[in-house]
């Protein structure tokens, strides 16, 4: 069972299916509790999307398996949270720069 309770994508994905379809079906996986889409950039034929989810076990495959299938694909993974707790994360002297 996955411990991972926050993850962060970079997901480019084609205009349809629409963002609120979108979310909604990725919203239904297995250990998903919650998802914020924010549109970062519009193309001719894609959208570039950050993909914020919150749950209780992610399955990451399994939610990169979905985005393919909705026609995505994940440019990048930007953060990830695991464990029994969510951790904020903490400013460092390198983050003040």
């Amino acid at each position: 069972m996955s411990s991972i309770r926050v993850i962060v994508l970079d997901v480019l994905k084609p205009h349809k299916p629409i963002l609120p379809d979108f979310a909604n079906k990725l919203a239904e996986l297995p250990g998903i509790i919650g998802i914020n889409i924010s549109l970062i950039e519009i193309d001719q034929k894609t959208e570039t999307v950050k993909l914020s989810i919150q749950g209780d076990s992610i399955d990451y495959e399994l939610l990169k398996e979905e985005i393919e299938k909705l026609g995505g694909t994940v440019h990048s993974i930007d953060k990830v949270v695991a464990g029994k707790r969510i951790i904020p994360e903490v400013e460092t002297l390198q983050d003040r720069s």
